[in-house]
């Protein structure tokens, strides 16, 4: 068995991000084993952390962003994909900013720096996703599939419509050489009639010839390729780096065709869902099931002295935990008796997604409640409703998870983030306006 490695020093190095165009610092540190990777904002009050964790992404438009709250870090998957290449398991990686650095848009600056700080082994095994048993994912044209094998493969092939890319396949077995040597140099690439469209919508404000490959309308506009088939190559890397928010490396045959950053993210919930028990990094379910078998923090008796709320609008059977002020999960159980059953599809039962929200608006509510439970003279009332998402349907039978963190707080106001999961797939979020007004006796 392999063990599992983290840096020997603290490294660090700065440029300019891509899209956001700001000059950051990146500071590496080490970390003991099984902490995983962790970013953290430092430019930002408390230097919130970010794990990289697949639960933790809030854009894939144009590369792929982890979130917490008002933290985020962009561009993320070249970094992910030096450590993948490397075998780091276990790293802190320090932000002055808001996106890592670009550099040459390969996963070389990052691979270089922590060659540079040194690779060292810990005492506990590395731990896989070993894959015994096929996982698809298909959308459109694109495929993406994990195959059962002894070490890391990973195939692809894409295709476009340009005389300068065509289509490209490439096929290697992961390891620390051909990393280094085969995947590593590639840069990201973008088309020339691309550029205006993304500087419009506020991106690629570091961007340049020599931070990519640039297409032009019938050649490539730098001065030559690292390989012939650098664009294929570079798509492996963002699929290595967008895999490992699993929290682990993936043993097995992966294989894609025309895949992306969204589809990446998307085949990974699906290994995960496969492989941990719908766990991005096996903590949550652990956490969850512990807590199942715990007292409650708040049962229903308590929750409807709190929530003026009656059947049928009481949506919240459960809070397992609450911190006043920063963090409360709460649970519904969807039955097939409930009322709106009989006349929303009552052949093919759905909960109306109206309803996922006012379950979501409910639970984010209790987060202004002391730690005694107690309201304190004030109650949440549900003023407004932001960047709504849903990503999956919930039937009868399902258990909602509902999270929610406040985003900002005053004493008549208030804001929070809430996301729904049905064993762990996220089926729903948002971003939450509260009024705070005064109970009158």
């Amino acid at each position: 068995m392999s063990k599992q490695r983290t840096i020997a020093n603290k490294v660090s190095f700065s440029g300019v991000g891509l899209h956001q165009g700001t000059l950051t610092t990146v500071t590496f540190l080490p970390a003991p084993e099984n902490s995983g990777i962790v970013f953290r904002r430092v430019d930002l009050p408390g230097s919130p952390p970010i794990p990289a964790d697949i639960d933790h992404v809030v854009d894939v438009s144009r590369g792929t962003t982890i979130g917490i709250g008002n933290a985020h870090v962009h561009t993320v998957e070249h970094a992910l994909s030096a450590m993948v290449g490397l075998g780091v398991d276990n790293l802190i990686v320090e932000l002055d900013g808001d996106e890592i650095p670009n550099g040459d848009g390969s996963a070389l600056p990052v691979m270089t720096t922590l060659l540079k700080a040194g690779i060292v082994e810990l005492d506990a095994e590395k731990q896989y996703i070993t894959v015994d048993r096929p996982v698809y994912y298909r959308q459109d044209d694109v495929t993406l599939s994990v195959l059962p094998s002894d070490e890391l493969r990973v195939t692809m092939t894409i295709a476009y419509d340009h005389v300068a890319i065509g289509t490209q396949y490439a096929s290697f077995t992961i390891n620390e050489t051909t990393f280094r040597e085969q995947i590593a140099p590639a840069r990201t690439f973008c088309f020339l009639r691309e550029v205006k469209m993304l500087q419009e919508q506020g991106l690629i404000k570091g961007g340049s010839l020599e931070s990519a490959v640039v297409i032009g309308d019938e050649s490539i506009l730098n001065e030559d390729l690292r390989f012939p088939d650098e664009f294929v190559r570079h798509k492996i890397l963002d699929l290595l780096g967008d895999m490992y928010l699993l929290g682990r490396p993936v043993r097995g045959h992966i294989v894609g065709v025309k895949a992306g950053h969204e589809k990446n993210v998307l085949f990974s919930r699906q290994i995960r869902k496969a492989y941990l028990n719908g766990n991005g990094a096996a903590r949550r379910l652990k956490d969850y099931r512990v807590t199942r078998r715990q007292e409650s923090a708040l049962d229903v008796n308590k929750i409807m002295r709190i929530l003026p709320h009656r059947y049928p609008f009481l949506l919240v059977d459960r809070v397992l935990s609450f911190e006043p002020f920063k963090h409360v999960t709460g649970i519904k159980n969807v039955t097939v008796n409930e009322p709106f059953f009989q006349g929303h599809w009552p052949d093919i039962p759905v909960m109306p997604g109206v309803l996922i929200i006012e379950a979501m608006a409910q639970v984010s509510s209790v987060l202004i409640f002391g730690e005694d439970g107690e309201p304190h003279g004030k109650l949440a009332f549900f003023m407004g409703i932001d960047s709504a998402k849903f990503r999956r349907t919930v039937v009868p039978g399902d258990q909602l998870l509902i999270e929610a963190e406040m985003l900002h707080f005053r004493h008549n106001a208030c804001k929070a983030r809430a996301r729904a999961y049905v064993d762990n797939d996220l089926c729903a979020e948002a971003i939450m306006s509260f009024s705070l007004m005064d109970i009158q006796d």
